[in-house]
């Protein structure tokens, strides 16, 4: 247990440049906190033990605003950063070394019975806001970029992103896309329709004005 939490305090140090010591840490990051009341609620799920599980697992929701469901199943050095607004479901597997940013939902689509969410591999990045619906497998070194709804399964050492998420580098290679792409940089899928816009606003304005520029003189030749 005390080398699980040691590993944990560890990783948000690497993971956080703005953690300055293990104390700060462990008395000060939800996520953190979140991680350990989750084990607990955990060991009480694994033993039926369902009310007291979920008891501990919504206190864990009030103090810290991160909800996981006991039932999910977690390795070894998460990283929750921020943490605000993070929802984890019962059928969740997440892998080692996996770090997820605030707002993001790992969740379920509705249609699906017994397993009914994601499977996060190991060494994942899940960018702010993100969301991983429905019982997919995130491959190993996966990039999922912030506002991304993702679907569909992740190849490992992949980098998705958009509504839905589509798949714009694998090991590092650009597949659909010429800018790179981050958790912070994610397209807006607005920005073209926008743009497109303008385009056919202004061609309408120079058939306006190419309109009353020709039809008086077709007028007089009549």
């Amino acid at each position: 247990m005390f080398k699980r939490l040691r590993e944990s305090i560890e990783a948000y140090k690497e993971y956080d440049v703005a953690a300055r010591s293990g104390i700060e840490v462990l008395l000060l990051y939800s996520g953190l906190h979140a991680t350990i009341n989750h084990r607990m609620a955990h060991w009480f799920y694994r033993h039926r033990r369902y009310f007291i599980a979920r008891l501990i697992s919504q206190m864990s929701r009030f103090f810290t605003g991160i909800e996981i469901h006991p039932g999910a199943k977690i390795g070894r050095r998460l990283v929750i950063d921020h943490g605000a607004g993070v929802v984890i479901g019962e059928t969740t597997e997440i892998g080692d070394n996996v770090l997820i940013y605030q707002n993001v939902t790992l969740g379920g689509t509705g249609k699906d019975t017994g397993k009914r969410h994601p499977t996060i591999c190991d060494n994942v990045m899940v960018g702010c806001g993100a969301r991983v619906l429905g019982p997919i497998v995130i491959g190993e070194n996966c990039k999922i970029a912030a506002n991304a709804v993702v679907l569909k399964d992740l190849p490992p050492n992949s980098t998705a992103a958009g509504v839905p998420a589509k798949v714009v580098r694998v090991a590092g290679e650009k597949v659909s896309v010429e800018e790179k792409l981050d958790h912070i940089h994610t397209p807006n899928p607005m920005d073209e329709l926008y743009s497109r816009i303008e385009a056919l606003e202004k061609r309408l304005a120079a058939y306006e004005r190419e309109g009353r520029e020709t039809f008086p003189e077709e007028k007089r030749e009549r």
